[in-house]
């Protein structure tokens, strides 16, 4: 297989499984971390590496004899010239949606955990080459596995933590900066995820993935405090099946996996777990569970989820103005309260966009980055 942001958390976790089952990787792709990259390289012996640049091809351990390829260009060779049939997409942010378009034009399928590509880019994506790495999708696929014709869905479900402000007064949530927002309640993530987790604007990104997976409008958002619960099904018979495990993104990409590697695979992966479980299961013994609407005073921007439902060519304005706001967050130069400020103002001036194809998702990505840059001077 490819690693996408092989030294991300989801890249890493990836490369455990891959450990774990004697999978080959036959690719990796990093940013700056290269100590960590190196480490990869010698634990998997890949054929090729793909760096941010050229300037630090001196810092990759010796012991490499293979490929080296930088940014984009070498991310995109790697992925039209690679072997392997499956790629593990754990780019963050707006930059891996066209390698997701890569690997599909090339025949290949994604083990897709960057979130981007579908919020983005989700019309212009076969989601029948997608194999989802969220652990709320993953819930949901894992709770569908029957004939949708004997069962037909009435709605879907994804839960939240709620992220770090989930208790605090929201008298108090504007002011807050980023050295507070980054500590999560239930878990370490990466900076953007978990910031997005307190703005709830994560959620609503997986609505959308989840309106392109399961071609459904039909979806609701309900905050879980003990990330325990990570997705239900009601059906029309009046049922509900819920998913529940412990948050250990090991799960849903093992799977991922074993079903992008096919069916010879999948014969030796169920084999192998069957006496040992991927991950530890749930104690329940004294363990509340409550799912509570997500209050939109606590959480405002989840109001834009009908309209993003309603229009979801508008993830790439909610996605771009977020990654700007954040980037500026996370170096003090606003406050949490106007993340929201500078989304809803993105949203509300891009409200009536619409395209046809890749190049003009590029040209409004870049207009929405603008508009939201130039609001920032006056923040």
């Amino acid at each position: 297989m490819i690693v996408l942001g092989s030294t991300g958390s989801i890249g890493t976790s990836a490369l455990e499984i891959a450990k774990r089952y004697h999978l080959k990787v036959e690719a990796l792709v990093a940013g700056h971390n290269l100590t960590l990259l190196n480490q990869q390289i010698l634990s998997f012996s890949p054929k090729k590496v793909v760096i941010a640049t050229q300037e630090e091809a001196t810092k990759i351990t010796p012991h490499f004899k293979g490929e080296l390829y930088y940014g984009n260009e070498g991310i995109k060779r790697v992925i039209l010239e690679s072997q392997s049939q499956l790629v593990v997409n754990a780019l963050v942010g707006f930059l891996g949606l066209v390698p997701t378009l890569w690997a599909i034009s090339s025949g290949k399928k994604v083990a897709l955990a960057n979130k981007e590509s579908l919020v983005v880019g989700g019309n212009f994506i076969d989601t029948s080459k997608i194999i989802p790495i969220d652990s709320e999708h993953f819930g949901l696929m894992y709770l569908m596995n029957f004939n949708p014709l004997l069962r037909p869905i009435r709605k879907l479900y994804i839960t939240a933590s709620g992220g770090a402000f989930r208790d605090l007064d929201l008298s108090l949530i504007p002011s807050q900066k980023a050295q507070e927002a980054l500590k999560h309640p239930n878990w370490k993530m990466g900076k953007k995820i978990t910031i997005e987790s307190a703005t709830m604007v994560n959620k609503l990104f997986e609505v959308l993935e989840a309106y392109y997976l399961f071609k459904t409008k039909s979806i609701e958002g309900r905050v879980e405090r003990n990330s325990h619960i990570h997705a239900l099904v009601e059906f029309w018979d009046g049922s509900v099946v819920a998913h529940l495990a412990n948050a250990n993104m090991q799960l849903p990409i093992a799977y991922a996996l074993a079903y992008g590697l096919g069916e010879d695979f999948l014969k030796d992966f169920f084999q192998n777990f069957s006496h040992t479980p991927i991950i530890d299961p749930l104690d329940f013994s004294n363990t509340p569970y409550q799912l509570s609407p997500i209050d939109t005073k606590r959480y405002p921007l989840w109001d834009f989820k009908k309209t993003l439902l309603d229009n979801p060519q508008l993830g790439v304005v909610l996605n771009a103005s977020s990654e700007i706001a954040i980037e500026a967050f996370l170096q003090d130069k606003i406050t949490f309260g106007k993340i929201a400020y500078l989304i809803e103002s993105a949203m509300d001036s891009f409200s009536n966009i619409a395209y046809e194809d890749i190049e003009e998702i590029l040209t409004i990505n870049q207009q929405v980055r603008d508009f939201t840059l130039k609001l920032l001077e006056n923040c």
